[in-house]
């Protein structure tokens, strides 16, 4: 069957995410992956440089993953978690990512994917508050351009203010300060940027009153938000804030965890630790749906003193085969050394795109961290003016490259790319190549 006749039975009964029939007519009908290549139903190759959502970094068609997956089925397929009921694989998936993650997070919660694990971030921090005998702390303070779920509390704390028209008002008690953006942020004059953009989140605090916030989720590396890479001295400032009003500092590892980066989680770049950390993605390698939060000892020994249970759940907690499938895929990503990779193969990755698109005159910005890279094309490189939206140069870039065999994810004018960890050096070559072609074909040769 063609892409065309599927694509006919799909509007007739799906809805997709960011749907609009518009865009059906135009999509692919991806039907087997290899790799780092994903295969349309027309059988045409593209080279996945947005490992599936960020997540598939083990790459496509790993067999391990498929029959970690059809073992724990054939054992148990599922099995409530409510209540203190459990599975085996839970267990050993908590244990082992006490081992993994940062030295101070001790316990897990686990849900279906990262929307989920924002929503579980949420309401523990404010749990939390209320038994430490502060009810008024419940205000979450986030960034512009951050992304961290579309559920309508993780929306309200999302900072892509396209995502929010269609579902408002948001949920009251989120707060949106400047993100640390290094190619836009404006600090006072004299400033250092860094310190700047992080004092942005104490004027936040001190604006709303530290005794009515309770958290700030930030991702270590911005993903959607156009792969915004912060200075060096904005996550030590910002802990300080934290600790100083009593304000939980959450990590949104969700796309930086588990090797993207170059280490093993994002915030290991600037050694610091979070109260709380929410993951999901990678984790499985998008094999399966997994996600959830680690909370911290000082968290964990609060909660567990209460004399009321925890009224937070979801149907697939813990679930038994996901848990199976992220333990094989840990294994994978620990004896392929997926941080090493994910350093090595991410410098040349940027070094390449600066090297070819660096010096060209409507590229305002090439940046990354580890296998996380993006472009940022403007109309003026000289003043950073940014193209009439209307123009949909970032989309248009996306069309050429899918002619040439390349698959991502654009933010407006932001190409981003964050290939699979598995990528090979020539594939990542290959990717340059066909963004470069692509830019000339849209917006000239540089």
């Amino acid at each position: 069957m063609s892409q065309a006749d599927y694509r006919s039975r799909d509007l007739e009964h799906v809805i997709h995410p960011l749907h609009h029939d518009a865009l059906v007519q135009q999509a692919h009908v991806w039907v087997r992956g290899e790799g780092a290549c994903l295969y349309d139903a027309d059988g045409k190759c593209f080279l996945d440089g947005a490992s599936g959502l960020w997540n598939v970094v083990a790459g496509h068609g790993r067999q391990e993953l498929v029959q970690a997956a059809a073992d724990q089925m054939q054992q148990l397929g599922f099995c409530s978690g409510f209540a203190g009921n459990t599975n085996p694989r839970a267990i050993e998936l908590a244990e082992r990512l006490a081992d993994l993650t940062y030295p101070s997070i001790e316990k897990f919660f686990f849900t279906s994917g990262g929307a989920e694990a924002t929503e579980t971030s949420i309401k523990t921090a404010r749990h939390y508050w209320k038994l430490r005998g502060q009810p008024e702390k419940t205000k979450t303070i986030s960034l512009t351009w951050g992304y961290h779920g579309l559920t309508l509390a993780a929306m309200s704390a999302t900072g892509i203010e396209s995502y929010w028209p269609a579902f408002e008002p948001r949920v009251p008690g989120f707060i949106h300060i400047p993100s640390h953006y290094p190619y836009r942020y404006q600090a006072p004059g004299g400033e250092d940027p860094a310190i700047a953009a992080a004092n942005e989140l104490e004027q936040a605090i001190l604006r709303e009153g530290a005794e009515t916030v309770a958290m700030f989720l930030v991702e270590p590396v911005q993903g959607a938000g156009g792969i915004i890479v912060p200075p060096d001295g904005y996550f030590p400032r910002i802990r300080e804030i934290c600790d100083r009003y009593e304000v939980l500092m959450v990590a949104d590892e969700i796309i930086t965890g588990f090797g993207r980066t170059g280490r093993m989680f994002g915030l290991e770049h600037w050694g610091i630790e979070p109260d709380i950390i929410q993951f999901a993605k990678a984790i499985t390698s998008g094999y399966f749906p997994l996600g959830g939060i680690g909370i911290n000892g000082e968290i964990a020994s609060v909660l567990e003193a209460s004399e009321s249970p925890f009224m937070h759940a979801f149907t697939y907690n813990g679930h038994p085969v996901g848990c199976a499938v992220a333990l094989r895929n840990l294994d994978i990503i620990e004896q392929e050394n997926f941080c090493e990779q994910a350093a090595t193969k991410g410098d040349h990755l940027l070094e390449r795109l600066q090297a070819t698109l660096g010096g060209h005159p409507h590229v305002g910005d090439v940046r990354g961290k580890g296998l996380m890279c993006g472009v940022e094309f403007v109309r003026d490189r000289s003043t950073g003016e940014e193209f009439g939206r209307e123009e949909a140069v970032g989309q248009r870039i996306h069309m050429e490259t899918q002619k040439r065999g390349l698959f991502t994810r654009v933010r407006g004018d932001v190409f981003c790319l964050a290939p699979p960890v598995v990528t090979q050096i020539e594939q990542l070559d290959q990717i340059v190549d066909v963004l470069v072609d692509s830019v000339d074909a849209v917006l000239g040769e540089g």
